[in-house]
Parts: structure tokens; C-alpha cells; sequence
């Protein structure tokens, strides 16, 4: 099986070995994005402000490879206060996705100093 990097600059620069996204099997993985403004570094203070950035963080890498939320089958969030944040979090992530709805796992995650991590898989296009 082969894979391809996906790199874009409108999200945030890896910390470490890992790629932005990875093309595999038909499907588009992002990393883990958090809440970093991408030109700033700037995190938002509140968990609906940077579960907006960390949306567009991920747009931004699926748009490299002419894809969009749309196009997400799965998501997977952590939530740094998963039960004081959740509702917060959950009407900012359905302002973003529409039905059908990708699967979603949500689990309540030590952060390092931000309130919320989210990675997808998208389906590539025929």
C-alpha cells in the first residue's frame, strides 16, 4: 500500500514525526489538530472559539487534497473537560458537519494547555 503526505501552511506546523494528513486506502488522515491559529499561534480561550479553529485547521489540510467536512466519515475528539465542555463543544462541531454525520468517537483527554484535539478520516473522491 502506498501513502502520500499531505502539507499545507494554512494549518498548524507538526510538533514532531508526524505528517499533517496522510493519503491511504482511499481515505485522507489527519493528525490530531489543535486550536492554533496557524499565521499567529494564537489559541482562543474558550472551548467553542477553538473548537472553530481546530475545524478550520483540519478544513484547511482536506482542502489540500480537494476535499472538505463533507467528505469526513470519522472524527475522533478529545475534550480536555469533557463533561463542562461538551455542550460548548457539540453546537460548534454541528455547525460544521451535516447528515449524514460522520461517526464521532468523544473522550475527555489530559490536553497540553488547550481544550480540545480532533482528528478525521475522509473518504477521497471518485
Amino acid at each position: 500500500m502506498s501513502k502520500k503526505a499531505v502539507q499545507t501552511d494554512n494549518a498548524p506546523v507538526p510538533a514532531g514525526a508526524y505528517s499533517q494528513g496522510v493519503v491511504a486506502g482511499g481515505f485522507l488522515y489527519t493528525a490530531g489538530f489543535g486550536p492554533q491559529d496557524p499565521a499567529t499561534g494564537r489559541v482562543a480561550p474558550t472551548v467553542g472559539e477553538q473548537t472553530k479553529q481546530v475545524l478550520a485547521n483540519v478544513a484547511a489540510v482536506l482542502a489540500e487534497h480537494g476535499l472538505t467536512l463533507d467528505d469526513v466519515v470519522k472524527s475522533t475528539v478529545h475534550l480536555e473537560n469533557l463533561k463542562a465542555d461538551f455542550p460548548e463543544f457539540n453546537a460548534v462541531y454541528e455547525e460544521h458537519f451535516t447528515a449524514p454525520y460522520p461517526v464521532r468517537t468523544t473522550v475527555g483527554s489530559d490536553l497540553a494547555d488547550i481544550l480540545v484535539e480532533i482528528d478525521v478520516v475522509a473518504k477521497l473522491r471518485d
